[in-house]
């Protein structure tokens, strides 16, 4: 304990809480460690896959989630301990870089840290082991750029981006309208991607949903769905030629910024008011008529002497739309954003072909549909389902198909999957390390088995006996020379994924390698682990 004073000369007492700290050195941090992160691998371990498990998780207010997407599952889990933490940011690394491949990258991570132990236990240094990693990763990394194959696509021939967002919806609770699906997401990233600059921006794409219906009613709607009716049950539902003002100022009197008091002692003064006010709104609907708008979308709300003047001057209008919709509609329609009614011109108008009020069942639940616009480069995939969890699952499954198709517009190299890639990258690793002298061949063989757990789990989850049919695949992969053979999930009666389809990005591949190897490096150069005691 030791006094001390501030800048002010007030004492305070510092407490030493050194002694009250647990520490954990040596060997048994690391087995603890590599313990953390092999219990958060085994969770996602059963989720791989087309015939992957799904999670059931419940949150602290009483919200159900149910899904089988690595990243999500992981995020919602809480996981407290440190290492466990380092599990849930490698897959969440994996989903903002790449959007697919969130539950493999964790199992190959878990596997890679197993292996590692057995190492340990031998007395091989863990540095030793983590450099024999990363000189198995470059291999790795090597052999699926000799193995890849690229596939060319235009806006008219796009089956093959199709293929391969199928092969991503296939493990997802949606794999019954994969086809549908995964046109929808590719249709939708053709036509807001820029293919001479070969990008795509995904914030152009809104996913909307919708309570009701069949998961087969979902559609892509080449325009901006928006979840609000006009503000007067009067106005007109159906408007062609739309020119649309996009304000964000109130259909309200101005207030002054100063405190004020209206006194108000006869009804001369009150009408007086109530006129000035009328005027107030006359002239803001007026401005609105003489640019030539037919459509007026508000981010505020107005009264309803507001609404009752626009209904009877012909001028539909629809309120409190928020500001990532407004941004939206202004980039799909052309027009730009207004912050005041003075500012209003007819080149600031946006246009669209045609705006429709859509209502849904019997529940009187209405949208707004704004389609035919200026610019087409705004979309909108809009889900239905037959509850809200169904359609939460089904916007992760989309994201992650949208995802898919924007890298292969990136970089159209493919790898096929069900494990197919992981059998030739661990045989080209496991003959690599034969050349290697030291003592990194044995992480190296480690690494080589470490990734039969991907094809293995796959294996297992569709019920098919492990090792077996792991060791018949890998030895078909040595005496036919072929790369793309791998676990037949679907029991279509073939093992080569070309001809099942089952196609993978490159790009998604090789970060997974890449990300698991970095993490296991990280985790294993701990040798001192030091926490405050838990009371």
């Amino acid at each position: 304990m030791a006094l001390a004073f501030d800048e002010y000369g007030r004492p305070f007492i510092i407490i030493r809480e050194q002694e009250q700290k647990s520490r954990v050195r040596g060997l048994d941090a690391q087995k603890a460690n590599i313990l953390a992160a092999k219990a958060v691998s085994r969770i996602l371990r059963t989720s791989l896959g087309p015939k992957g498990m799904d999670k059931m998780l419940q949150s602290a207010d009483g919200e159900v989630t149910i899904t089988n997407d690595g990243a999500t599952i992981l995020e919602q889990m809480e996981v407290e301990n440190q290492i466990g933490k380092l599990m849930v940011e490698l897959s969440r690394s994996q989903d903002y870089e790449i959007g697919d491949g969130t539950t493999g990258v964790v199992v190959t991570a878990g596997a890679l840290l197993e292996h590692a132990e057995k190492l340990l236990d031998r007395g091989i240094h863990p540095i030793r082991v983590a450099e024999g990693y990363e000189m198995a990763s470059k291999i790795a990394v090597e052999t699926l750029e000799k193995i890849s194959t690229k596939f060319e696509y235009d806006v008219f021939n796009f089956e093959p981006l199709v293929q391969t967002c199928m092969t991503t919806l296939s493990s997802k609770i949606v794999g019954r309208c994969k086809r549908d699906l995964a046109e929808i997401a590719v249709k939708a990233v053709l036509a807001v991607a820029d293919l001479e600059r070969r990008d795509v921006n995904l914030d152009l794409i809104k996913v909307e949903g919708k309570v009701g219906g069949r998961l087969e009613d979902t559609e892509l709607v080449y325009g901006i769905v928006v979840d609000k009716d006009m503000s007067h049950p009067q106005m007109p539902k159906h408007i062609e030629d739309a020119k649309i003002a996009i304000l964000t100022c109130p259909f309200e009197p101005p207030k002054p910024k100063t405190k004020h008091k209206v006194d108000i002692d006869s009804v001369e003064k009150f009408q007086a008011l109530q006129e000035q006010e009328k005027k107030y709104f006359d002239d803001m609907v007026q401005k609105c008529k003489d640019v030539g708008s037919t459509l007026v979308i508000c981010q505020w709300g107005f009264d309803d002497e507001a609404n009752h003047l626009l209904m009877h001057r012909g001028l539909p209008a629809v309120r409190w739309v928020g500001g990532v919709e407004l941004e939206l509609i202004a980039i799909a329609t052309g027009g730009r954003i207004v912050p005041r009614f003075q500012e209003l011109t007819p080149e600031k108008l946006g246009k669209a072909g045609l705006v429709r009020e859509k209502s849904f069942g019997t529940t009187k639940d209405r949208m707004l549909y704004i389609e035919e616009c200026a610019n087409s480069k705004a979309v909108t995939i809009f889900i239905r389902g037959g509850n809200k969890m169904m359609i939460e699952e089904t916007k992760r499954s989309v994201h992650d198909a949208l995802c898919v198709a924007r890298n292969l517009i990136r970089d159209n190299s493919i790898v096929y999957g069900g494990g197919s890639a992981e059998i030739a990258v661990s045989l080209a690793v496991e003959a690599a390390a034969d050349k290697i002298p030291g003592v990194e061949q044995y992480a190296m063989r480690a690494f080589a088995d470490a990734l039969d757990a991907v094809p293995m789990a796959l294996a297992e989850n569709s019920g098919l006996q492990p090792i077996d049919t792991l060791t018949a695949v890998k030895a078909q992969q040595v005496k036919e020379k072929n790369p793309r053979l791998g676990i037949d999930c679907n029991d279509v009666g073939t093992n080569d994924m070309r001809e099942q389809n089952v196609f993978e990005t490159l790009i998604g591949k090789k970060q997974q390698l890449q990300l698991a190897t970095q993490v296991v490096k990280m985790i294993l150069k701990i040798d001192d682990v030091i926490t405050p005691q838990s009371y």
